[in-house]
């Protein structure tokens, strides 16, 4: 039985003015807990497609809906996590974790203990007090996630967070993300050129091309997964598959 769509995208269409459409008539649905992940190539509409789902942008024809609705105004419901980490160089880890709620009202003392335990799952419970410019790229990437989850968003959304960091770095950023995010139950939309980060991240991908969804596969997968599962014929055959399909686009 088909398990009821969660963020359901019926007919999208979205064009900047002045300029030939850059999403066109998109259907996408995620159901609850799944983690779908979108690629293609660079001006091919992920992104315009990726605000569109967190209400950054409406469409010029099409609905988004969250459970069922219309998606409202982009809030607290709606985690988002951009290509840079955007943190605040002049607060410490917690504090930019905080920062969504300190907008709203002061922290209390059960917030800065949901941080701290989020914190600790993403590898970061000893640098509460750094300043961003102590950390790493791949750390600075973890306190992004957990300022985007603290709020516990309805859905989170990400455009290529991981997209600088070194392989190493990716694929721990990866874990880190898949066990966080099954933990809490928190379904996954996740933009990426990179196919191999797509298939061991995602329950289906798509692959987009000139603001259509061309192509889609189902990762029929075991999770949790293993990092070993890369080199298998399966996950291979995959990837071989999506970049087949990229590759025959126009």
């Amino acid at each position: 039985m088909k398990a009821a769509s969660f963020l359901d995208m019926r007919q999208v269409s979205y064009t900047f003015p002045g300029w030939p459409p850059v999403v066109q008539g998109v259907d996408w649905n995620i159901a609850p807990g799944e983690f779908h992940c979108l690629v293609g190539r660079s001006g091919c509409g992920k992104t315009t497609l990726l605000k569109l789902a967190a209400g950054l942008l409406r469409p010029d024809l099409g609905v988004v809906l969250l459970q069922g609705q219309p998606l409202p105004a982009p809030g607290p419901h709606i985690g988002f996590v951009f290509q840079q980490p955007t943190l605040l160089d002049w607060l410490s880890v917690l504090d930019n974790v905080l920062l969504p709620l300190s907008l709203q009202s002061a922290p209390g003392s059960q917030d800065r203990e949901r941080a701290i335990q989020l914190l600790q799952q993403l590898g970061l419970g000893a640098r509460l007090a750094h300043r961003p410019r102590q950390l790493s790229g791949g750390q600075q990437s973890r306190v992004a996630i957990a300022r985007a989850l603290l709020p516990e968003p309805s859905i989170l959304l990400m455009d290529e967070p991981f997209a600088a960091l070194d392989a190493i770095t990716r694929e721990e950023l990866q874990d880190a993300l898949l066990a966080v995010c099954r933990e809490r139950g928190t379904p996954v939309f996740f933009v990426t050129h990179d196919i191999t980060e797509a298939v061991y991240l995602a329950d289906r991908v798509a692959v987009m091309e000139a603001g259509r969804i061309r192509h889609e596969v189902g990762v029929d997968l075991p999770r949790p997964r293993e990092r070993d599962i890369r080199y298998s014929p399966a996950f291979n055959a995959l990837c071989a598959e999506l970049r087949h399909a990229m590759d025959a686009l126009p």
